[in-house]
Parts: C-alpha cells; structure tokens; sequence
C-alpha cells in the first residue's frame, strides 16, 4: 500500500525555488573556488571549526578546535587541519578515507559571519606537514588537507537569533546533563557516571595534544 503524500511536503525543486524567491546578487557573488585574501583573514580568526564528511555508515558533523589559525592554508586552494588525539572513532577519517567529500564551517568568537568551504580531502602523515602543527612538542596523528571547490561567508543572523556570542552570566547552572550522566542514563547505571565525570578534567588536560 502506498503511503499518502503529504501536501504540504517541498519535495520538488521548482516547489522550493516559488517558496524562496531569487537569490540576492550578493548571495551569488560571495561564492569563489579559492581563499580570497578576505576569507584567509577569517580562517586566520577562526578557533573552532566544524568538519562535516560522509561514508557508508552515514554522515557525520565533528568539531575541531585549536588557537585561532590552526587550520593553516598551504596555497589560496589548499587548507591543512591537524588531527589531534581523540577517543579513536575517527569517524571523519572513516568517512574521508571512504569519500572524501568534505565541508567546513569556520566560527569566530564575537563576529557574526561564519565561513564554509567545501572539496576533497585526503589523510596525510608526511612529515613536513605534521611538523606544521606541533604543539607541546605533541604532532597531530594525521594532518586532512582539503582541496578547496568553493568557499563563501554565511550571514549573522543564525549567530544573532541563537545570541551564541553572549557571555553567560557567573553561577549560571549547567543546563545539560554531564558526560558521566548521560553514560550512566544511556547504560541504566552499569557505567559510573560519577567516577567518569571525577577524573574526566584531568584525563581531558593530560591528552589534549
């Protein structure tokens, strides 16, 4: 038996383009297959990105972070991203090493504009790069150079409607469950929730590189 369809499902491009309207002149002038000197300043900027890659066991969206330039450019079309020590799911390797369609979203602590770019990446342990990004005398396991196809700037108003950049006023509570109780909840309390939450600030500052 087919499934009804949902009228108010947008599942036809024409569908969607009545709904939005044209795109502003600036929306399609922003977009360029390279890192213009202006987008360098804002990777330069950034200390946080998100790398966002796809497999076959799905998608997946991880965050990366550093100073404020660790992803370095090698050219205007060529980025470098350490790859620090992690808990090795390495889903985004896994994923790159399968397809190596990536995409970036680079924010900058106060400013509004974020930046994506999108390409191909590929995993390198060549020691000139790797020896790029040494930190406490640490390397990065992996360094994923991304060939850039397209970079542009997403407007402010995400940042502004989520008011991501507002400090948050002292003794505010934790409005989230911590790491140790959400294994705890996930695992009906076989794991120890508060032993984990315990020794996890040391064990994080022990292997942050």
């Amino acid at each position: 038996m087919t499934a009804p369809r949902d009228e108010h499902a947008i599942d036809t491009l024409p569908r969607l383009e009545a709904l939005l309207g044209p795109c502003s002149d600036a929306s399609i002038q922003k977009e360029v297959p390279y890192v213009h000197p202006a987008y360098r300043a804002m990777i330069e900027a950034a200390p946080f990105a998100v790398l966002a890659t796809t497999g076959p066991g799905g998608l997946d969206a991880s965050p990366r972070g550093d100073p404020a330039g660790f992803v370095q450019l090698l050219d205007d079309k060529t980025l470098l991203l350490p790859e620090r020590r992690g808990n090795n799911r390495a889903d985004s390797l896994r994923n790159i090493v399968a397809d190596p369609r990536v995409a970036l979203l680079f924010l900058i602590p106060g400013v509004g504009e974020t930046l994506r770019v999108n390409g191909r990446a590929r995993i390198s342990v060549a020691p000139e790069l790797l020896a790029r990004f040494v930190v406490q005398g640490q390397p990065p396991r992996f360094v994923i150079v991304v060939d850039v196809e397209t970079v542009f700037f997403q407007c402010g108003r995400a940042i502004q409607r989520s008011r991501l950049w507002d400090p948050v006023p002292p003794g505010t509570p934790r409005p989230v469950p911590t790491p140790g109780a959400i294994l705890a909840a996930l695992t009906s309390d076989a794991f120890d929730g508060a032993a984990y939450d315990t020794a996890l600030p040391a064990r994080q500052k022990a292997t942050l590189y």
